[in-house]
């Protein structure tokens, strides 16, 4: 496993470290509805799973004709974290997965298409976040988020690794995207309570990623193979 050790893991954060997206679709559907744009769960997984929130304001303005001010976003910034704090968990096994790692050497990093304000909420509600700082990247910190592959590369040059040496964990059709454009080994991550959605595995195989898998424990694993 020593020469392994030299890659660089660098994780998604919703959906990989946090189960979150079933709590921010539902968020963001109410959001929208009250808005007067009607969409269900399953298109808003679609339309925005991995994607950051410039692009869905994006979106709702192209595609929905809804100019999202700073009004809507800030009670659905208030809500989410409200739900964040009461209801939001670790994905299964992401301890252990984190504890192997360690063990054989690995270095780690999370790069989010979500506000690192929100990174960070979701790490420390989870008890998470000292795995983690201060080696957090955000999508606000690049020009072009996924599916482009900056924020990766952000990633890789802060941690001083090659591209080719990072193995990226994601869950979205656009970080699976991002991590290819970037030249990396990317593990596509259905475990998270939202894998189940319609579709959601055939647009993720679809894209070819390096490996699939569902049970975060078994990471290390992954990895030595």
């Amino acid at each position: 496993m020593a020469q392994t050790a030299q890659q660089l893991i660098i994780f998604d954060c919703d959906g990989v470290l946090v189960d979150s997206e079933p709590i921010s679709v539902e968020v963001l559907v109410a959001a929208l509805a009250a808005a007067g744009v009607a969409i269900d769960s399953e298109e808003a997984y679609r339309r925005f799973l991995g994607r950051s929130l410039g692009a869905v304001i994006e979106t709702a303005r192209d595609e929905f004709g809804l100019e999202i001010d700073e009004a809507f976003l800030l009670k659905l910034r208030n809500d989410l974290y409200a739900r964040f704090r009461r209801d939001l968990r670790a994905i299964p096994g992401i301890e252990t997965a984190l504890d192997d790692l360690e063990a054989n050497g690995f270095s780690w990093c999370v790069a989010s298409s979500s506000q690192r304000e929100r990174i960070e909420l979701s790490l420390t509600v989870t008890g998470l976040i000292d795995r983690f700082v201060p080696h957090i990247f955000s999508a606000s910190m690049v020009r072009n988020g996924k599916p482009a592959p900056d924020l990766f590369l952000y990633a890789a040059e802060q941690m001083q690794r090659d591209p080719k040496d990072c193995i990226v964990i994601e869950d979205s059709p656009a970080g699976i995207e991002a991590a290819k454009a970037a030249g990396m080994t990317v593990f596509a991550f259905t475990g998270g309570s939202h894998a189940g959605t319609p579709g959601h595995r055939d647009a993720v195989t679809r894209l070819k990623p390096d490996a699939v898998f569902d049970a975060m424990a078994e990471l290390l694993h992954l990895i030595a193979k």
